[in-house]
């Protein structure tokens, strides 16, 4: 074991995003591989906005993707004391203050900045207040020396140096008495022994405000890697007008976790030319190090191309397994019907989602088949009545339904009324299948069984032009 602590905090505000999940699987990727310890986190300081819907779904995705944490989920609106102890402590060193600025006159200053060319920040109007009037206030921190500067070195970004004029004395308790984010997530690393934080780059700009914040309560400052953000294809940044954002769309979609995982790590991080990678392969070879500067931009082929893949190259049992609430999605019950792997191997090879196998796999459990209309113009006709009655006796005949007998029966069908294979096969493949795409015809044949078959050739004997 390594000392390396590192840690996942999404807001239960909403899904957990693309942007989200890629930021928990390089933690998760990190930790596995210098055998250090990875946290999950909770931050649901916004009661207003937080939801225990969200942290389930938080919590639904991160187990879908495989990301198990070592240690939590902890919550942080299970440590209110604690923040408001160290509220207090900020307060009783002079390194916070109460400010009773209101929001009209707050926005008034920052109006007046503005049209005076300067930065609207808080301009420090409560910083030397002595009295304590009974009227709403917040906390602000003390920004320790105006004239300064802050750097710290980003294992991703390099070296970054903010001045303290850019910043100004953010806030840390409201008035309602919760305490804000910036502050929260100081005080959460800290205590949780946090010493490496990896997290998107739209944090770079508090990361100046936190390092004062740890400083200031007496904290170790932690490493810094600000992974780059996940734009369109319009290089504009990932939303809805992409197409989905939420993780879980994409299961629900059919995708599979590893094709996903494989995914998220190649947006912003790269090993040679390799594309494909196994999660053990992934723990081994992944370092901050590699992880570009540059934003990643979402492909949505290349997902489905990655899904293709691992699809074709699954396990047919577990891809099975999986298959099933696709199933069911459609009114299907894969015990009612042909053996769902032998299904599953027929399907693999031109499936590129779960969703595609199911459609697929559908006319294959179907008690009435239905035929599309361009299939019965041109199978169900009165030409190949003797062709299903033949093929009906022949199979009713057999007395082995294996590969080899089934090629026997057909070429003795073949041979008996003078047909090519094509013009045997078509009409039976229709038949069985309603015009649905499926593999070779014996493949068809041996899962769907003898009885299946049978009948299947007996309805279409009905249905005849």
């Amino acid at each position: 074991m390594s000392d390396l602590r590192v840690r996942f905090a999404p807001s239960p505000t909403g899904y957990l995003h693309i942007g989200g999940a890629r930021t928990a699987l390089f933690n998760y990727l990190l930790a596995r591989k210098e055998q250090g310890t990875y946290v999950l986190r909770i931050e649901d300081t916004d009661v207003e906005r937080s939801t225990q819907e969200s942290v389930d779904a938080i919590l639904d995705a991160m187990n879908w993707l495989g990301l198990s944490c070592d240690e939590g989920p902890f919550y942080q609106s299970d440590r209110f004391d604690l923040y408001r102890q160290k509220v207090q402590q900020l307060l009783d060193n002079g390194l916070a203050y109460r400010c009773y600025c209101s929001a009209a006159e707050l926005d008034a200053r920052r109006e007046k900045a503005l049209k005076e060319g300067r930065k609207p920040k808080y301009d420090g109007s409560c910083r030397q207040r002595a009295d304590q009037p009974d009227a709403p206030y917040v906390v602000r921190f003390k920004l320790p020396d105006p004239d300064g500067e802050i750097s710290f070195a980003d294992r991703i970004k390099g070296v970054i140096t903010v001045r303290n004029e850019e910043l100004d004395d953010l806030i840390i308790q409201r008035t309602d008495g919760t305490p804000t984010y910036n502050f929260v997530v100081v005080i959460d690393d800290a205590e949780m022994g946090i010493n490496l934080v990896v997290r998107g780059d739209d944090h770079i700009n508090n990361t100046p405000r936190q390092i004062h914040l740890y400083r200031a309560l007496g904290y170790d400052v932690p490493e810094f890697a600000h992974v780059p953000m996940i734009l369109g294809d319009d290089k504009k940044r990932l939303s809805k007008r992409h197409g989905a954002t939420s993780v879980m769309a994409y299961q629900e979609q059919g995708y599979l976790p590893e094709a996903m995982i494989n995914y998220l790590v190649r947006l912003g991080w790269s090993h040679g030319d390799e594309e494909i990678f196994s999660m053990d392969e992934l723990i081994a070879k992944f370092s901050i190090a590699a992880v570009g500067r540059s934003a990643g931009v979402f492909n949505p082929d290349k997902l489905l191309w990655l899904n293709a893949h691992y699809i074709k190259s699954g396990d047919p049992v577990r891809l099975a397994e999986l298959l099933v609430p696709f199933l069911q999605q459609r009114g299907i019950d894969p015990a009612s019907g042909p053996d769902l792997v032998s299904v599953v191997k027929g399907l693999q090879e031109r499936s590129v989602t779960l969703v595609q196998m199911a459609e697929g796999a559908t006319f294959y459990y179907a008690e009435n088949l239905e035929f599309d209309e361009k299939t019965r113009n041109k199978f169900l006709v009165e030409d190949n009545r003797n062709l299903f009655r033949e093929l009906m006796t022949a199979f009713d005949a057999c007395n082995d339904y294996d590969a080899a007998s089934l090629e026997r029966t057909l070429n003795a069908v073949m041979e008996k009324l003078g047909l090519k294979f094509g013009k045997l096969a078509q009409p039976l493949r229709a038949a069985l299948t309603g015009g649905a795409p499926s593999p070779g015809i014996y493949e068809l044949l041996e899962v769907l069984g003898k009885d299946r078959v049978i009948a299947r050739i007996q309805s279409a004997l009905k249905q005849l032009n």
